[in-house]
């Protein structure tokens, strides 16, 4: 399958895998929409792209319900029709001990990485189930498939997309829709920043002495599973670059 004339909407994607995905897709010929919360990063991103295919931004923040659904709702008949879901928007708050948790941390990663994932694809559902067609991309995580020490509701947030991920595809069978999760490890983003809160410093020795995957190789799986035949679905694939072979395990020599 190709992306000429397939619209396809991007969650996160100002920043890491959304925005690799969006210069991927754009390359491809697919029309874009374009969310996130920073409108400069969207405007610039938007601007860029625009020289190669459709692009229309949505800003809001997909725990926000209300102006999920207003948002998509929102849209001019010529991106109306969605046809690519890519559920990337996430984030990992904090790393502590169950105990020493902060409440606000946990509820920034269950609002975002499980609710916002729900909001956004209740609200572009309908027209996938109308049309009888349509693909959803759940970003997982390979803490979806363990838990490591400190990563206690990171790890719950991420077992919940992967079993979301599983529920969805028995609950839309037979609608026409593939749904299916790609799970990265270790990818060098801007999530160890946020995780660390701003600490550049501890965030950049996450991804030292050895080389970890990039956005774009986890963008072009992406768009490998989004190209397959109309039989195929990818329905669930975990990725990791050489030196790593569990979320605590990392060959750093």
């Amino acid at each position: 399958m190709k992306l000429q004339d397939k619209t396809a909407l991007i969650t996160g994607a100002t920043s890491g895998i959304g925005r690799a995905t969006a210069y991927l897709f754009a390359e491809k010929g697919a029309k874009l929409i374009l969310c996130g919360r920073r409108t400069e990063r969207l405007e610039t991103i938007a601007r860029e792209l625009t020289q190669k295919t459709q692009v229309h931004i949505l800003q809001f923040d997909v725990r926000d319900k209300t102006s999920v659904f207003n948002a998509l709702e929102s849209l001019p008949n010529t991106f109306s029709n969605i046809d690519i879901l890519i559920n990337n928007a996430g984030n990992a708050h904090g790393l502590d001990a169950i105990q020493n948790g902060s409440t606000d941390d946990w509820d920034a990663m269950l609002d975002i990485n499980v609710k916002g994932l729900l909001y956004v694809s209740k609200a572009v559902l309908p027209v996938m189930l109308e049309n009888q067609s349509g693909h959803i991309i759940n970003i997982g995580s390979t803490a979806g498939k363990e838990v490591y020490p400190k990563g206690n509701v990171y790890c719950a947030s991420k077992h919940a997309v992967d079993a979301i991920n599983q529920g969805m595809r028995l609950d839309l069978n037979g609608k026409g829709i593939k749904v299916g999760a790609i799970n990265p490890g270790l990818v060098e983003t801007e999530f160890s920043e946020v995780r660390f809160k701003g600490d550049t410093e501890r965030a950049e020795t996450v991804y030292q002495n050895y080389t970890p995957l990039q956005p774009e190789d986890v963008a072009e799986i992406i768009l490998f599973a989004v190209t397959r035949p109309k039989h195929v679905n990818i329905a669930d694939l975990t990725v990791m670059c050489l030196d790593q072979a569990s979320s605590t395990i990392v060959n750093k020599n």
